[in-house]
């Protein structure tokens, strides 16, 4: 089946005049952030042209290399090449690209700024990317309401909303897609009222508190969520958002890659969610009404001094160096104080249970 590279060569050569910015657009955007733009692009508001991004991302970047790779990471700068074939995208410019990893703050965080031919703007966020940092800063979403990544996002978005006039869209992949929720909610509200769409790709949700607030209850009619049928990702905490659910040629987890996800013309094949999917919605929704927030910081924190024990700063590193990463962690966990031992040992208790709970449940609803 089709996915963005094939809909880039089917749909590229339709201006927006005849076909007006779709959901399909909006995750090739998104992916597109995923692109390492460092030494191509500034943190200014200066335009570059995206053929002249193109080429200086390839002068820097192997192309053969980003051709054959099946890492979304990877491969994510060979859509401007699609980008740049037809007339839907080729007058695109880029400005102010955002980079940031920082271990004190628990954030990752990196943005682009996509301005369109049909006179708007796309704010794209980018996900979670290979480090340890960028994890740990999801997993902090379970006990915190307003990460540091969350915070910085909203500010960039109204950093751009005071440099562009125009109508604004916004939108992002897995924590991307949670970021231009959060940004989109908390932003200037004259900012807000420019925005006319936000698109979460397979993004996790939020704490209830977030979604109490007025800016979150402003924003809403405004975002479209979309997950594909075994979402994991997309299904993490709650958003009050109905999903629409996309076919994907992957299996299991992978299907949170987006550049899996199945596309007809210039929209996604839609189907319904997967039972594995629901299932693993309502056991870790089930787990964190169990679990205090001090539980969840404490697992969070202990699990990734394990993780940095390795003195290793991305899961790649650890990939090849498995034996000498085990081996710092499991010395690392014998040196912690008995307490916390057992309590990280009571948390993933309470998760296996709840999951077995909601095994059971759905049995028994079958029989």
């Amino acid at each position: 089946m089709a996915d963005i590279f094939d809909y880039l060569k089917w749909r590229g050569d339709v201006p927006f005049t005849v076909d007006p910015f779709n959901e399909v657009d909006n995750l090739v955007l998104a992916e597109l952030a995923y692109a390492d733009f460092n030494g191509v692009l500034s943190d200014s508001f200066r335009r570059v042209s995206l053929r002249t991004a193109d080429k200086k991302y390839f002068e820097m970047h192997s192309r053969e290399e980003a051709e054959k790779s099946s890492n979304h990471f990877v491969k994510a700068p060979i859509l401007m090449d699609g980008m740049l074939s037809g007339c839907r995208f080729c007058d695109m410019k880029l400005i102010k690209y955002l980079d940031v990893i920082n271990a004190d703050k628990d954030m990752q965080i990196s943005a682009v700024t996509c301005l369109l031919n049909d006179g708007s703007a796309y704010v794209a966020f980018r996900g979670t990317d290979t480090t340890v940092v960028g994890w740990k800063e999801d997993f902090n979403m379970s006990y915190l309401p307003d990460t540091a990544g969350q915070l910085t996002a909203m500010c960039y978005l109204n950093e751009i909303g005071a440099e562009f006039k125009g109508p604004i869209r916004v939108g992002g992949h897995s924590k991307g897609g949670n970021f231009a929720v959060y940004a989109s909610a908390f932003c200037n509200k004259e900012v807000q009222d420019r925005i006319i769409k936000v698109y979460t790709n397979d993004g996790p949700g939020f704490r209830s508190e977030v979604m109490s607030r007025e800016g979150y209850k402003r924003i809403l009619p405004k975002v479209l969520s979309i997950v594909p049928e075994t979402s994991i990702i997309g299904m993490l905490l709650t958003n009050k958002l109905k999903h629409i659910v996309v076919k994907s040629n992957e299996k299991g987890i992978n299907q949170h890659y987006a550049t899996s996800w199945q596309i007809e013309r210039n929209r996604f094949v839609e189907t319904n969610p997967s039972a594995i999917g629901l299932l693993i919605k309502d056991s870790q929704q089930d787990w964190l009404s169990k679990i205090s927030d001090e539980s969840r910081e404490m697992f969070v924190n202990t699990l990734f001094s394990l993780l940095e024990a390795t003195g290793m700063s991305t899961f790649g590193e650890m990939k090849v160096n498995i034996l000498k990463a085990a081996e710092r962690i499991l010395s690392t966990a014998n040196e912690l104080p008995k307490e916390r031992q057992e309590e990280v040992k009571r948390v993933i208790s309470e998760l296996i249970q709840s999951s077995t709970e909601e095994i059971k449940d759905r049995l028994s609803d079958m029989i």
